[in-house]
């Protein structure tokens, strides 16, 4: 008779069967790609990309692809990468890689890979954006790839990540992020090469979440964003570096472009926050850089979209909101090189924050692309406020990113959205009139200005563009907001 009741034998059986099938494939000795490496994907042409996996410690691993070959070692730890050589534009290739087991990763293409980030408006997908049913019709792009990261906090940063390589097609399009697809269809057209588009966004979530540990930590101007998580180890999607550690880390090394990012909504809760994120931008910017390792900035090109009209229709120009500071925050993120930013005052809603325009958001952010980063010529984003000559009682605002001229949209001539304050500091609704590609604004309620806004609110309603059709981005002169504010 045995020692053990056949209940108790069968138990232990099934416990040994799940301890073998839930062991690693590296300590089984067969190689694995990190996750981003699948069928369907896009390499960058170029430019030297690595390749990484796992697999047993030492193991010799081969990768091919086309007519080139590598091979490498596994280290103690079972990590293994290879680079390979630039390759032009084109494809499909198979990606091989030979160990004690083969991998064939099939449907490879090589063109432009730019990586897409930020909260829910990048994350919307094409199926809630406008004319949705006519946009997933005609999206037949079998050279426009997407791969979206599955959402992941976490408080250590990650070596792999969840996500698939889809192929654009009006069955898969409806579930990409809207504003990436736009941008990457654009460019798809105006390149003629394949382009892959990595989705790593999360709705509601802070940049503090997507900037890593250390250099946060570094900065003393970032107290502010810690002091709600103080001894709080939780793996909440909004805790510093969190996003970062689940989202970002496991791609940090797979060859892109660079980068486009939608995001600032949650910084926006206050005046003092909308503030600290001009500190907070450039950090990001440089964070990532630094991480990707591509070189000087222009071999990471980083692009942004500037917050949209929202909320109610505001007649005062004198109250300073959060949300026009932040819009004021992200222009000064210009200063960093190879970087742009797509102005979109006029595209969104009043009463939705997930403006369902995302058309022109994408379109805006390739202009940018393709003016900065592939030297297109074109004008990359709207106009800018270069300087302010007071003339009198009247101001002159010169521009940059006019283009062949500035565009007074409408019936009317006027421009509309300016204000001028004098020594009171109260600003009053003013005329303004495009002469010689340079705007003019008067009060007679202000016969000695000293001020300039332009859009500065929340809602404010504007006709000013440049030749490419592009609006006028917001701006003021003064620095009156108070040391606290809504």
């Amino acid at each position: 008779m045995s020692l053990f009741p056949s209940r108790f034998r069968i138990l232990s059986g099934l416990l040994l069967l799940a301890a073998v099938v839930v062991v690693p494939a590296a300590a089984r000795g067969e190689v694995s790609l990190a996750t981003v490496f699948a069928d369907h994907m896009v390499l960058q042409r170029g430019r030297a990309v690595p390749v990484w996996g796992s697999a047993a410690a030492g193991e010799q691993v081969g990768v091919s692809i086309g007519k080139q070959t590598r091979s490498t070692k596994a280290d103690a730890a079972g990590l293994w990468k290879v680079m390979l050589e630039a390759m032009p534009a084109g494809g499909p290739h198979q990606l091989v890689i030979r160990a004690t087991n083969t991998l064939k990763v099939t449907d490879v293409l090589v063109g432009e890979v730019w990586l897409a980030s930020g909260q829910s408006n990048m994350a919307m997908p094409v199926r809630r954006c406008r004319d949705a049913k006519a946009e997933q019709e005609a999206a037949n792009f079998p050279k426009v790839r997407m791969f979206t990261v599955k959402r992941s906090a976490k408080l250590a940063p990650q070596s792999d990540c969840q996500g698939q390589w889809q192929v654009c097609s009006p069955q898969t399009v409806g579930g990409f992020s809207g504003a990436a697809y736009f941008f990457g269809r654009r460019l798809h057209a105006e390149l003629g090469v394949p382009v892959g588009l990595i989705n790593s966004s999360w709705g509601g979530t802070a940049i503090e979440a997507w900037t890593s540990l250390d250099v946060q930590k570094q900065d003393s101007r970032l107290a502010s964003v810690f002091a709600p998580w103080k001894n709080k180890p939780a793996a909440n999607r909004n805790k510093p570096a969190n996003l970062y550690n689940g989202m970002i880390q496991p791609l940090v090394g797979y060859g892109i472009r660079g980068a486009i990012w939608y995001q600032g909504e949650r910084n926006s809760k206050s005046v003092p926050a909308a503030r600290l994120y001009r500190h907070q931008l450039p950090l990001l910017i440089n964070d990532w850089r630094k991480r990707w390792g591509q070189g000087g900035p222009e071999n990471f090109p980083f692009f942004w979209v500037q917050l949209p009209n929202f909320k109610a229709r505001q007649v005062d120009p004198n109250p300073v909101t959060s949300w026009a500071v932040m819009r004021e925050s992200m222009q000064q993120g210009l200063k960093q090189p190879a970087t742009g930013m797509a102005v979109t005052i006029d595209v969104g809603e009043a009463r939705d924050i997930h403006p369902k325009n995302k058309q022109d958001v994408g379109h805006r952010l390739a202009q940018a692309a393709l003016a900065v980063a592939y030297k297109k010529g074109l004008v990359p984003m709207g106009p800018l406020m270069r300087s302010v000559t007071i003339e009198d009682s009247r101001v002159r605002v010169q521009f940059d990113h006019v283009g062949e001229k500035l565009v007074v949209r409408g019936k009317q001539q006027l421009v509309k959205g300016f204000a001028l304050a004098g020594p009171d500091k109260v600003f009053h609704p003013a005329v303004a009139r495009v002469e010689d590609n340079t705007v003019v604004v008067e009060s007679k309620e202000v016969p000695d200005p000293i001020a300039v806004r332009y859009a500065f609110a929340d809602n404010p309603e504007v006709n000013l563009y440049n030749s490419a059709g592009i609006p006028a981005a917001p701006f003021r002169t003064d620095d009156w907001e108070p040391a606290a504010g809504p």
